[in-house]
């Protein structure tokens, strides 16, 4: 079954996530590159109180625990980003609606 993880990093900036999504090699502008085993969607932004949040669907819970402790554990210490929550969600639809992509917001 499918699943949903919500992840709030407080003290978090999109410095952060651009220097870790580098390293990943993903292009968060494009979308284009090397996406992990099992995941469905990723969205991530800012709260209204200013730290991140990432929001994805998964296969599975194991697929994104695969992920976290082969690169992104590491990637995430090396730039001291701390996950404030986590909250996992069984899936019971997800639909990936084919349309125009959106435009990354620059500040």
């Amino acid at each position: 079954m499918a699943v949903n993880v919500t992840i709030e990093c407080e003290g978090v900036t999109e410095k952060e996530y651009d220097a870790i999504n580098k390293e990943l090699g993903l292009d968060m502008d494009t979308g284009h590159g090397d996406w992990p085993k099992g995941l469905r969607s990723h969205t991530a932004g800012m709260h209204e109180k200013g730290h991140l949040v990432v929001i994805e669907v998964w296969d599975t819970r194991q697929h994104q625990e695969e992920f976290m402790e082969s690169k992104l554990g590491a990637l995430m210490a090396k730039f001291n980003v701390q996950p404030s929550s986590i909250t996992w969600h069984d899936v019971l639809s997800h639909h990936a609606i084919q349309k125009d992509p959106v435009p990354r917001s620059k500040k």
